[in-house]
């Protein structure tokens, strides 16, 4: 997760769930939440069996141009991807799956943004699956919001484990150069002829002879 809205609705699930697969639907508290309400969606399965927006905030509907309470949940995405959006939602209603999307939204007229999806599992009990979700713009261009998402391409997936997620809390990981901090004199390898250092590059001087 890279962005601060998926980042800070991970962390507020995942204290509610307290241990379980998903919250309670009642639990979740919009006051909570309250900076990121615009963004925020909760999806609902339909008598059809598919996933549609029973809530949407207003800047993820103004992305949109319309209001989405009510829409298709999959439809937003291009034609292509539809079955494969269904089916991580149904993982995430049914299995309780975290789901990570990142994909690129593009406007009526011809423009294009990266946006952030993550949709997390409320437990509403077997006939009332719920998914709370956040949209996070990577940029916040100026004609967002005024020129309509009409299409959206998935770039990335990802399923968490929220047992294993960490997010922010994750310990720095040292990686080691791959180039020795001190470099030996040159007779040391000579057989390889003189070596130089252009960044975090070391170069054997070389070459044909004639």
């Amino acid at each position: 997760m890279n962005q601060n809205g998926s980042i800070t609705l991970f962390h507020y699930w995942n204290r509610l769930r307290d241990g379980r697969p998903a919250p309670k639907r009642s639990e979740v508290e919009p006051a909570d939440i309250k900076s990121l309400l615009a963004d925020t969606f909760i999806l609902e399965r339909d008598t059809r069996g598919q996933a549609v927006f029973r809530l949407a905030g207003t800047r993820l509907c103004a992305c949109y141009g319309r209001e989405l309470k009510g829409f298709s949940f999959p439809s937003l995405w291009r034609e292509k991807d539809q079955r494969l959006v269904s089916r991580l939602i149904h993982g995430v209603f049914e299995q309780k799956s975290v789901v990570l999307i990142t994909y690129e939204g593009f406007s009526r007229n011809g423009r294009s943004n990266k946006f952030e999806l993550l949709a997390l599992p409320l437990d509403g009990g077997v006939e009332n699956p719920r998914c709370l979700g956040v949209v996070s713009a990577v940029e916040k261009p100026f004609w967002l919001g005024a020129d309509p998402i009409t299409d959206a391409l998935i770039d990335s997936i990802r399923v968490i484990d929220p047992e294993k997620e960490l997010l922010n809390n994750r310990p720095a990981i040292d990686v080691p150069s791959l180039v020795p901090d001190d470099l030996g004199a040159p007779e040391t390898i000579s057989a390889l002829g003189r070596a130089r250092r252009i960044r975090h590059l070391v170069v054997f001087d070389g070459g044909r002879e004639e």
